[in-house]
């Protein structure tokens, strides 16, 4: 199948899904909305407009098209195996795979067809994810359909760790004050033993801490029952772990010294030695700070 087909089938699908949920209602919108809406030429939202016609999903009243029946499964085509929801999780791992990769770096321009088609996604989900992640100030919206990568400077950095700093902290006191049948203590005994195999192999694996970094702080914040913490775990990633500015000369070093201190913080936690805890974090936020401001200022060079 040509990619213009799939790119078109799967533009029907999306349709006909924005009409059961009610996103697209009667009369349709304009053909030029319908294309900023999905992302797509002109061309190819009268391709999807003329295949739920002959559907008959669609009526054309005049110059407009209202719907005539609700779409039944077999109206749409098997091109997009997964749903909306897994695009979304697919699109977001691989757009960080590609910044973890190189693929992206700072100043490369890149569309949304592109994305779509790397991934084979809709043009809609990618949309609306980098609208999403452009609120974190690392690209830039260059014109319809067009991004661009940004850079980090100093100031943006140290105003993440502020932020950073305030929500794990007071996460962390939540935390304490678990009851002691809560059900993240023994995750915090997991990920504690999670940590001694990952330093026992550190020297082979230790690209494999970011999943665990992640999974540390999300452990964390998840304490605070706060929806609006665990949202700050995706850019506090994708700085961390994905941002395409770091140096990594020394990143097995790095890595070596953050599991120590994830250790020394979760021993602290599992002991219900609130003290310990609370210094060990903060001795953690100094050091990836230092690391980070340090790699910032290397690539400014």
């Amino acid at each position: 199948m040509s990619r213009t087909q799939n790119l078109r089938q799967n533009v029907v699908n999306q349709m006909l899904d924005g009409i059961i949920r009610g996103h697209i209602r009667s009369p349709l919108p304009s053909q030029a909305a319908l294309a900023e809406m999905y992302n797509v030429s002109r061309t190819t939202v009268r391709h999807t407009l003329t295949h739920l016609y002959q559907q008959g999903v669609l009526e054309k009243v005049n110059d407009s098209y209202v719907i005539l029946r609700m779409p039944l499964a077999e109206d749409g085509f098997d091109c997009m195996t997964l749903s909306l929801e897994e695009q979304v999780k697919e699109f977001e791992k691989a757009f960080f795979q590609m910044i973890n990769q190189k693929q992206l770096r700072a100043g490369d321009s890149f569309t949304e067809l592109q994305l779509s088609r790397a991934v084979n996604v809709s043009p809609m989900v990618v949309r609306e994810f980098l609208l999403r992640f452009s609120r974190y100030n690392l690209i830039d919206n260059v014109r319809r359909g067009q991004w661009c990568m940004k850079k980090l400077d100093q100031n943006y950095a140290e105003q993440l760790f502020e932020l950073r700093q305030m929500l794990e902290t007071h996460a962390l006191s939540r935390f304490i004050n678990l009851p002691a049948q809560d059900e993240r203590w023994l995750q915090a005994k997991e990920l504690l033993s999670r940590h001694r195999q990952l330093r026992d192999t550190i020297s082979n694996n230790y690209r494999l801490f970011s999943q665990l970094d992640r999974d540390f702080h999300g452990l964390i914040l998840s304490a605070a029952n706060n929806p609006f913490f665990n949202q700050s775990l995706e850019i506090i990633s994708v700085i961390f772990h994905f941002h395409y500015q770091w140096d990594e000369t020394d990143l097995k070093q790095r890595n070596i010294i953050a599991i120590e201190e994830h250790m020394a913080i979760l021993s602290a936690l599992i002991c219900r030695n609130d003290q310990d805890a609370a210094r060990e974090l903060h001795r953690h936020f100094d050091t990836a700070k230092q690391s980070m401001i340090r790699s910032i200022q290397q690539n400014a060079v």
